[in-house]
């Protein structure tokens, strides 16, 4: 079994981005040269989520109303958190839409359903962030 290491850095211009890294993954899946196997892909920050759904800009602006209801950013003294940085909504965001997503390897491709794609969400931006992606098999 192979496996291989890629770590790609992140700068979101807003506080708050969805970007699509398909691409990216699958110029590190071919780079590894594994045909067969699976295809991890987290994001190595706290703030920060990878995550696989629709590239639909209504969808993403749907994501942000639906995550500022849920935990909205301000005001900031609502959190318990909130003291030495202001990013406690971030932290909770990233805990609903999740860590990592793993995806099949078929025939050197990523195996995804229709529609697929893997995003970078990014809920406290404006600085380098890192999201690993490793890749297992043969």
């Amino acid at each position: 079994m192979k496996s291989y290491r890629k770590e790609l850095t992140i700068r979101a211009k807003t506080r708050r981005a969805y970007i699509n890294i398909t691409s990216d993954v699958e110029a590190a899946l071919a780079e590894s040269g594994i045909r067969e196997g699976l295809c991890l892909v987290n994001a190595m920050h706290i703030t920060a989520s990878v995550f696989i759904n629709d590239n639909e800009s209504g969808l993403h602006r749907d994501f942000e109303r639906w995550l500022e209801k849920l935990a909205p950013e301000k005001p900031h003294e609502q959190y318990d958190h909130n003291g030495y940085e202001d990013n406690a909504d971030a932290h909770l965001k990233r805990s609903v839409m999740g860590r990592e997503v793993v995806v099949a390897v078929t025939n050197g491709k990523l195996d995804f359903g229709t529609w697929e794609q893997i995003f970078y969400g990014e809920f406290d931006g404006m600085r380098d962030k890192r999201v690993l992606i490793k890749v297992i098999g043969e």
